[in-house]
């Protein structure tokens, strides 16, 4: 692969979850990561924008999955991966970390075998 892969991380309002992954993963060199919410709240909101520049979308539940393709439906969107973590961790929890890790990491080497 020529360029590296933008990774977009969506949880519910980017203050836990997706934000952990975005900081785990700032400096790893595969890939490039983003990390935004889908509540109103949010300090970073997706918008449409942030689906354009992604590659690869990873959301922490269905229900966010659902949310996206209802509210884009109209964009050609890219790949959705459900990573199932529930919201039961706080920022940068340890748990959270592995799961992030273990989770992320099989994502990326299954849709790019890096």
């Amino acid at each position: 692969m020529d360029t590296k892969p933008h990774v977009l991380v969506v949880c519910g309002r980017n203050k836990r979850r997706s934000r952990t992954a975005e900081y785990i993963f700032k400096n790893d060199m595969r890939f490039i990561i983003r990390s935004v919410g889908l509540s109103p709240r949010s300090e970073r909101q997706l918008r449409e924008e942030d689906l354009s520049w992604a590659d690869l979308v990873l959301v922490m539940e269905q229900k966010q999955r659902s949310r996206i393709t209802e509210a884009y439906r109209q964009l050609e969107l890219p790949s959705i991966e459900v990573l199932y973590i529930p919201d039961e961790y706080e920022y940068l929890d340890e748990e959270l970390i592995e799961l992030l890790t273990d989770k992320i990491n099989a994502c990326l080497q299954s849709a790019y075998g890096i």
